[in-house]
């Protein structure tokens, strides 16, 4: 029952209702409800009733009013409906007053909250207009406006769940990597703060970065849509050793992934290291041809707070380790063994090795580039 976006329907809620406010004053003052003091009563009493949610929206913060805003649709239809009883007014004009807040619901709230609104408008509708008027004119006149105000609400409920369609598509575009379907940097990097920043007493966050070895060379040897697959594969075993509720899976550049594993010790994450490499290892990629390519992955592996305490600290900690493991011959898992500020031209003297391998893939031994 409450709104899609709050702020935006604080902003609308407000103009709204002073315009519900302002027309039936000039009525009163210039028009058919001036004709009786009942009229006129009702109509002040009505306006005056009007600038409480007006400034309730006008000065409350939005988070605050969330609560209220599916009430103030119900109550706007029923005070247009009380409105057209005590003045006598069935017209067209007096009716048109129940499309401001089924208007208003079907742009701003939830589905449920406004065919709420709308079945309370339709169903008064008809009840005052069958007190007002003969059944003949009665009939004509709900069809004619029952039609318009589902309609419209209709209409604007569609639009808004395409609209709330393409923001999410465009969300998902700008967070998942199109090539490998795992998230980006930025996505990560918020993971990654979260996790470092959880209350004392948590087990940390550990950091894998994974390099697909010799990468250039299945570039130059098989060409980039190769390539291509053969980062695809990689992703797709990762996601096999790793699952989605273990950490987050991430590419950060090139041929270089990384595995966030939150409320995990530094050996789990090692062991866990240890396994992908070896899942890749074991699991060759078959080509066009039917070729088998074997390839291997370089892993780098740095907890947080056993080696760093910070969001950049920690990166350097794991790329340092991964630089680390290429050195070293690839296709193995480094570890982090002190603070991580070393950059990657620094000599690897705060990393230790934890695994390698007995024999390279030969697929993957042609070309000492990373």
């Amino acid at each position: 029952m409450r709104g899609r976006h709050p702020q935006a329907v604080a902003r609308t809620a407000v103009p709204i209702i002073l315009v519900c406010a302002v027309v039936p004053a000039a009525f009163t003052t210039f028009g058919p409800n001036s004709a009786s003091a009942t009229t006129r009563a009702a109509t002040w009493f009505s306006v005056l009733l009007l600038f409480g949610p007006a400034a309730v929206f006008a000065f409350v913060p939005p988070g605050s009013t969330a609560p209220m805003l599916c009430s103030l649709a119900l109550g706007g239809v029923v005070l247009v409906d009380v409105m057209n009883v005590v003045t006598q007014d069935p017209s067209a004009a007096a009716q048109a007053f129940l499309s401001f807040p089924v208007l208003w619901a079907a742009a701003h709230l939830r589905r449920g909250a406004v065919f709420l609104v709308l079945a309370l408008s339709v169903v008064t509708d008809a009840v005052v207009l069958g007190l007002l008027l003969p059944f003949a004119a009665t009939l004509t006149d709900f069809a004619l406006s029952g039609t318009v105000l589902v309609v419209i609400a209709v209409m604007l409920v569609r639009a808004a769940d395409e609209q709330r369609r393409l923001i999410a598509l465009l969300q998902h575009q700008a967070a998942v990597d199109s090539l490998t379907g795992l998230v980006n940097r930025r996505v990560l990097d918020a993971a990654l703060d979260r996790a470092i920043n959880r209350p004392a007493g948590a087990q940390g966050a550990a950091l894998l970065l994974v390099d697909v070895d010799s990468f250039k060379s299945i570039n130059d040897q098989y060409g980039h849509p190769i390539g291509d697959e053969a980062l695809v594969h990689v992703t797709s075993v990762l996601r096999s050793v790793v699952r989605t509720g273990d950490g987050v899976l991430s590419r950060m550049r090139g041929d270089e992934l990384a595995v966030l594993l939150p409320e995990w010790s530094s050996d789990v994450a090692v062991r866990r290291a240890g396994e992908v490499r070896q899942a890749v290892r074991g699991t060759p990629l078959q080509l066009p041809d039917g070729t088998l390519l074997a390839m291997s992955v370089s892993l780098g592996v740095a907890h947080a707070p056993a080696h760093a305490t910070g969001l950049e600290e920690l990166y350097a900690a794991a790329d340092a380790a991964l630089y680390a493991a290429k050195r070293g011959g690839r296709d193995r898992v480094a570890v982090a063994a002190g603070g991580g500020q070393r950059s990657r031209r620094a000599a690897p003297t705060s990393v230790r090795a934890v695994s390698r391998p007995s024999a390279s893939p030969s697929a993957t031994t042609s070309s000492n580039t990373r």
